[in-house]
């Protein structure tokens, strides 16, 4: 497996801060692959590994994640099923590990996932249990939010952020579709901005009392058709009866719904959640139970109908809709973007979608390429550059962030200038370009129309082809020992290109890219001319052995004539 190119920076990055410091977190939006980096990290330190989680099916999805990264591994599990300590890798339920604290052997290494967990005091006991066997013992964690609603900081166990990977490069690099942010107003806006100190997880009975009415909830049913009509819908309230209330609505007006809430047994949640993946249902309403670890690749929608004080659960909810779709689990889906629709004040709040320490304040990176930090103040310096305290009075707290954090995950301290000069924020505007560049193999417009680009190693083969010349685009791979071809994606161009791209960094290796460079401009053989030949390319070799095409070029071009049938019937185009 070759890692994306942002995932091998957290991972080194992420490694040299562990080598120098014993900690460090590494914040990633929702679609990173986190796992995937995870692993790479736990590859690279070496030594023996516990990975603590705060969910079972976390627990099944992570462990195989981990062995196609390090397959020579051997794992175990520690859970209510089973108990095993027996693996360089352990993977461990938060809460069955606090229960055998006497048990636990000694680490080198302790990763925590979905880390903005590790205040509670299961995972304390964890950690502390872990340095009494090992004071040397390693620890980071990886986390999409790291500020909490509560506002509790992670420094007591972290004292940097080796990097951060925001929703606005995933988005940029086509791993997550575009979100469409609206911001509605039903008339409420004031009442609820004038409402401060909410719980951003809890019961919201002052936003409820405010925004569930008919003719509220009758407002959110009509802007829903008018933007968003046919997406598959997650809405969040402020609190259950204004959930069943919305719920209800929705089915008056002839839309299939359900509700989720926390009260719910296990069984029945996952029954409902199954029926609104499989396309049963079309909205599916919650109050904060599907905030996080909750992902149906095909919602397109997500709904604000609760108040976001804190940043962090905002992009919780509206990650819930950026995910790609993969065509082979949801055949027919295409999805180019999501909508968000907020009833309420928070994205006025808070701007956008991106963590606060992803805004690009400064330059992340020197001219060599190395990571630049800075160190959240503790007191005042001469010649300091930021104001301090913070205009809301925090004093820092000497943790070492990225260059461009504009606030401290760990203590919330703001890095505003005090010369007074706004620092420029750059839009991010990463585009296909950008995966071309970063990708370990070539990408060919194989016949000049732009609808046609292939991609090969010695393993596999990708392609990218619209039908319809240039509306959709339909990501294609195939590996070497399966005889079919596999639909990647059917989305846009930015997200087909990363699909197919990133099939082909899943089945060759850094080894094998490297080697398909040496071939890139070498002539193509008589053999490869020959089969060309046979496809109709009229291709001759002169006195010099040159004929047009490279051994890669008529690779790919005989890797495409090969499976053209197969090509031709996912995309609805065979004779």
């Amino acid at each position: 497996m070759i890692l994306r190119p942002y995932q091998n920076r957290a991972v080194q990055r992420g490694k040299a801060a562990l080598k120098k410091k014993g900690n460090t977190m590494i914040v990633a939006s929702t679609g990173a692959g986190k796992t995937i980096m995870l692993a790479s990290l736990a590859g690279e330190v070496d030594g023996k590994t516990l990975i603590l989680q705060h969910r079972q099916e976390l627990v099944q999805q992570n462990a195989s994640k981990f062995l196609k990264v390090n397959p020579e591994w051997r794992i175990s599990q520690f859970t209510a099923d089973e108990k095993s300590f027996g693996g360089k890798a352990v993977f461990a339920m938060q809460q069955t590990l606090t229960r055998n604290l006497e048990y636990i052997p000694a680490f080198d290494h302790v990763i925590v996932d979905e880390t903005h967990h590790i205040v509670a005091p299961t995972y304390q006991a964890i950690i502390d249990a872990c340095k009494d066997r090992n004071p040397d013992l390693m620890l980071s964690g990886f986390t999409a939010t790291p500020e909490r609603g509560d506002r509790k900081s992670l420094r007591k166990y972290f004292d940097n952020v080796a990097d951060k990977i925001t929703i606005r490069e995933l988005v940029g690099l086509g791993f997550l579709v575009p979100p469409r942010a609206f911001v509605v107003n039903v008339g409420a806006q004031q009442e609820l901005a004038a409402i401060k100190n909410l719980s951003a997880f809890g019961d919201q009975t002052e936003v409820a009392n405010i925004l569930d009415t008919t003719a509220i909830n009758g407002e959110v049913i009509r802007h829903w058709r008018e933007k968003a009509s046919g997406r598959k819908t997650i809405v969040f309230c402020a609190t259950i009866q204004h959930a069943i209330d919305v719920c209800d609505a929705f089915k008056a007006a002839g839309i299939s719904s359900g509700v989720i809430t926390g009260d719910m047994s296990d069984g029945d949640r996952k029954s409902m959640l199954f029926r609104f993946d499989k396309g049963d249902l079309q909205v599916i309403v919650n109050v904060a139970v599907l905030t996080e670890g909750y992902d149906s690749q095909p919602v397109s929608c997500v709904i604000l109908l609760r108040q976001c004080s804190e940043k962090s659960p905002m992009i919780q909810m509206a990650g819930r809709g950026l995910r790609t779709v993969d065509p082979e689990l949801y055949p027919g889906v295409i999805k180019r973007d999501c909508i968000i629709l907020d009833f309420g004040t928070s994205l006025l709040t808070h701007g956008n979608l991106d963590q606060e320490d992803g805004l690009h304040e400064e330059a992340g990176t020197d001219a060599k390429g190395k990571p630049v930090t800075k160190i959240c103040p503790e007191f005042y310096a001469p010649g300091m550059v930021y104001k301090f305290p913070d205009r809301s009075g925090s004093e820092g707290c000497g943790a070492e962030v990225p260059a461009q954090t504009k606030r401290c995950p760990f203590c919330g301290f703001e890095f505003e200038r005090l010369d007074g000069k706004v620092s420029e924020v750059t839009e991010v505007s990463l585009t296909e370009l950008d995966i071309l560049n970063a990708s370990p193999f070539r990408w060919l417009d194989l016949f000049g129309t732009d609808t046609c680009l292939m991609a090969t190693g010695f393993s596999a083969w990708a392609g990218v082809f619209s039908p319809d010349k240039g509306e959709t685009f339909y990501a294609m791979g195939k590996k070497q020992d399966d005889k079919r071809v596999y639909c990647l994606a059917v989305t846009g161009r930015l997200q087909a290109m990363s699909a197919a791209d990133d099939f082909l960094r899943q089945y060759e290796t850094d080894k094998a890219a490297r080697k398909s460079k040496r071939w890139l401009d070498d002539p193509a053989t008589e053999k490869q001319v020959e089969i060309l030949n046979r496809f109709g390319y009229q291709a001759e070799v002169d006195m010099m052995g040159n004929s047009g095409f490279t051994k890669y070029g008529a690779a790919c071009h005989a890797s495409f004539h090969f499976n053209r049938a197969a090509i031709e019937r996912a995309l609805g185009v065979a004779g």
